[in-house]
């Protein structure tokens, strides 16, 4: 199982008229109530992480694990999208990911505030959950991600 998961507006409210503080590893804290959920996800469905996020070049592999640990999340596994953000759109990378690295059967979930996911073909839009930019995860969210990787599972199984 695999979360493909954003960080602005999953984990850090995007929240224009307030500055995000930052922890000592320069990147932004997250909001402990999306922490809580997206830890409640993994440990309910065992799944990896796929960063997604337009941030996900600023880190190894292992630096992006220690920097999730260090704010409460634990992922079995962290791998992230190798492609360039600034030049080819969320969709199109999910698109690219999905026709060209996606496992067979595997299931996935995307987490994101990307509203231009919205136009994803619609084999793959069912996976989506989309957050408000400025709320991030919530509980709700976290038991329909849930769901969705449950229900994939159980499909193949």
């Amino acid at each position: 199982m695999l979360i493909l998961l954003d960080i602005d507006g999953v984990l850090v409210p995007a929240n224009s008229w307030k500055k995000p503080e930052f922890m000592e590893d320069g990147f932004p804290m997250f909001n402990s109530r999306s922490v809580k959920a997206l830890q409640r996800i993994l440990s309910e469905t065992n799944a990896s992480v796929l960063l997604t996020t337009s941030h996900k070049s600023k880190y190894k592999v292992a630096q992006w694990k220690d920097l999730l640990k260090s704010r409460g999340i634990n992922p079995k596994r962290v791998h992230r999208l190798t492609t360039n953000s600034l030049l080819t759109s969320r969709k199109d990378e999910i698109l690219q990911w999905y026709t060209k690295k996606r496992m067979p059967n595997e299931e996935f979930v995307i987490i994101d505030d990307d509203k231009m996911l919205n136009g994803l073909p619609e084999n793959i839009k069912h996976n989506l959950v989309l957050t408000s930019p400025s709320i991030g995860l919530t509980d709700d969210l976290a038991d329909e991600a849930i769901s969705i990787l449950q229900k994939s599972a159980y499909q193949y199984h």
